[in-house]
């Protein structure tokens, strides 16, 4: 660690590309000191060289004081990065996923010697990319329920970081996240230094972060630590970012560890509920309704989301259509109604929204003219409860098309509201409803399960074909994980979500959802956080990425065999951007064209990718590529007993576009 003494002998920092470079172009010569390091140029210019015929070997040349940090000699007993530590682990923090970078070295240092060695551990996880760090912990955080820590360079680790922190936004996950500052523009000691600055780090991401501070000091950050963990926890969750001065975290404290400052207390967070008459207003309304409608989206934050969703729901004897972007309802339930939401939705006379990532689409539609016409019948009522709309922002349009269509908005998280809205369900249900409530909730189960036998009859088709069919991959591996604790750690919108037509799934951790904002590269190390999470618990942890997300990141993969992190990776080896070349065949056909040549665009072909190869370069057991769908079984088998046993594993499957 380096204190700035004032004059130009303090220790030379550099940014972690300035320290590669300086270290390739200085060989062995860059490891010693700048007299030593010359003293051995002058060595080497004396000997001749014994053979002519073999090129002589570069002259090393000493490094310069802006491309390699110098020794030091200064030592101290406490550092600003270890409150950061305490600060950290007071908020229940367990990880901490970086890319290494010179500006957050101090804090880098501090969890690896110290938090990592003393109670309760903070474990150090790195990644090969920032955009990494973020995702790991966006999935980590839809399992636990609650922020893991990542930190960046500054400026260009920030900017690798962007993607993802923009899909955890728009997917409203809390993450806790820091990235260096060099702040001081006297203590910047080298060019690349300067290259890495800015005046407002966080400017770069701040249209689509909940809240972010600079701290002036030791007691700013922990303030700021602690309302950073309190805003990201609120409903809406979010992204929260501190930047954090370089030379705070490698400063000594001021007057040794005794003197830290003290660390804040968080108090219990109570999200927003409904107001009272609101909530009897929509219950009167859900009581009174013939055919009422509940759609879910990013509703159930927790366990308790879900079984709340499911009391709602039997009360009332009324479907449920569930988005998928989070499990809030079990797959198999007979009021899972979600492949027919849109013929319901006409039928309905009530419409409740609990979270609704995009109410656009869900009441009303634009026909062909482009006059936005309603899909509910005249006179019915549409009802949203949301925490979106307590903190709206409007540059990033993640709150898709305004509806004019919703007659009660209730600016409220809807998973807290509902204990109160069942219990005045409850309350204002007559006793004469009982009999007209059965008959509504047995017709609703005899739909459910004609839905599950045409998922299964249009499953069979193409069992044996090559490449290998969406539905026999999912069904073949829920074959062999059905009765483990399972987790599905990436989403199935790529997959026609034949996992929710086919398995079944009743609890929270079974399934994670997408991404957010669609960021490409998400899913691999977004379901590497999730089985982190997972880990702990003993639950198997399965993520079906696609050819081209992993390709975003394959670096994940030595993470996932570096930190021994047990989980599932089948690669959908479609072997091209499959979303893109649908998009561009309707293009080509509209301008009669033909669709031979799309591969040239969208193609991840010629040469084929080795997906099991690349996995072993990394160090994670593999199967593949795995062509004959007879082949898929067995290499499943293999795969999940390697994970069972506690490390990663990864099946390469060419596999149909969908």
């Amino acid at each position: 660690m380096g204190v700035d003494t004032g004059d130009r002998t303090a220790p030379v920092k550099v940014g972690r590309r300035g320290f590669l470079k300086g270290a390739a172009l200085g060989g062995v010569a860059a490891a010693a000191s700048p007299a030593a390091a010359a003293a051995q140029a002058d060595d080497a210019k004396a000997k001749p060289n014994p053979d002519p015929g073999v090129p002589r070997a570069p002259t090393p040349h000493p490094p310069s004081e802006e491309s390699f940090p110098r020794a030091e000699n200064l030592t101290y007993s406490s550092c600003g990065g270890d409150y950061m530590v305490d600060v950290m682990r007071s908020l229940g923090i367990e990880y901490f996923a970086a890319t290494p970078g010179n500006t957050f070295m101090g804090v880098h240092e501090a969890v690896i010697n110290y938090g990592m060695l003393t109670a309760p551990n903070l474990r150090s996880i790195c990644t090969m990319h920032e955009e990494a760090s973020v995702a790991m912990a966006h999935g980590y955080a839809k399992i636990e329920g609650k922020p893991m820590a990542c930190m960046m360079h500054t400026t260009v680790g920030l900017q690798h970081g962007a993607m993802a922190i923009y899909n955890a936004y728009a997917d409203r996950v809390p993450i806790f996240m820091m990235t260096g500052a060099s702040i001081d523009a006297s203590r910047r000691p080298g060019w690349v230094d300067w290259l890495h600055a800015a005046n407002d780090t966080p400017a770069l991401v701040r249209d689509f972060t909940k809240w972010d501070d600079t701290p002036g000091s030791l007691r700013h950050f922990g303030e700021s630590a602690v309302r950073a963990w309190k805003f990201s926890m609120t409903p809406p969750y979010g992204p929260t970012l501190l930047a954090v001065d370089t030379f705070m975290q490698e400063d000594e404290i001021p007057g040794g560890a005794t003197k830290a400052p003290p660390i804040p207390k968080m108090p219990k967070i109570s999200p927003p509920s409904g107001a009272d008459g609101d909530v009897r207003e929509v219950a009167r309304l859900l009581v009174n309704a013939e055919h009422p409608v509940i759609h879910a989206d990013r509703m159930a934050r927790t366990p308790d989301g879900l079984r709340l969703l499911v009391e709602l729901a039997e009360t009332l004897q009324a479907p449920v259509c569930d988005s998928t972007n989070r499990m809030n309802f079990p797959w198999r339930h007979p009021l899972n109604q979600s492949r027919r939401q849109r013929v319901l939705t006409n039928q309905a006379d009530v419409f409740l929204a609990l979270e609704p990532s995009n109410p656009f689409d869900l009441v009303t539609f634009q026909d062909k003219t482009g006059e936005v016409r309603p899909i509910m019948k005249p006179g019915a009522k549409a009802i949203s409860i949301s925490s979106v709309d307590l903190v709206p922002k409007g540059n990033y349009q993640s709150v898709q098309r305004y509806t004019g269509n919703i007659d009660l908005a209730m600016q409220a998280d809807a998973q807290t509201t509902l204990p109160a809205l069942i219990e005045e369900v409850k309350r204002q249900m007559p006793a004469g409803r009982k009999a007209a409530l059965e008959a509504r909730g047995q017709a609703l189960a005899k739909a459910h399960l004609d839905e599950l036998n045409r998922s299964k009859q249009a499953a069979v088709y193409g069992w044996d074909d090559r490449p290998i069919s969406m539905p026999r991959l999912c069904q073949e591996l829920y074959n062999e994980i059905a009765d483990e604790d399972w987790s599905l750690v990436s989403d199935t919108v790529f997959q026609s979500r034949w996992p929710q037509q086919l398995w079944h799934a009743d609890k929270h951790h079974r399934y994670i959802g997408g991404s957010g904002a669609a960021g490409i590269g998400y899913m691999s190390p977004a379901g590497l956080g999730a089985a982190l999470a997972n880990q702990k618990h003993g639950r198997l942890s399965v993520s079906i990425v696609g050819d081209g997300d992993l390709m975003f990141g394959p670096g994940i993969l030595w993470t996932a065999a570096h930190e021994r992190i047990p989980i599932l990776y089948i690669v959908h080896n479609n072997r091209a951007y499959h979303m893109e070349i649908m998009q561009m065949q309707v293009i080509a056909n509209r301008r009669q064209r033909g669709v031979d040549r799309l591969g040239i665009a969208c193609g991840i072909s010629d040469p084929n990718i080795d997906y099991a190869t690349v996995a072993k370069g990394l160090g994670i057991f593999s199967v593949g590529p795995i062509e004959n769908p007879k082949d898929l079984g067995p290499a499943l088998k293999r795969a999940i007993a390697v994970v069972k046993k506690g490390e990663p594993a990864l099946i390469d499957v060419v596999s149909q576009g969908r």
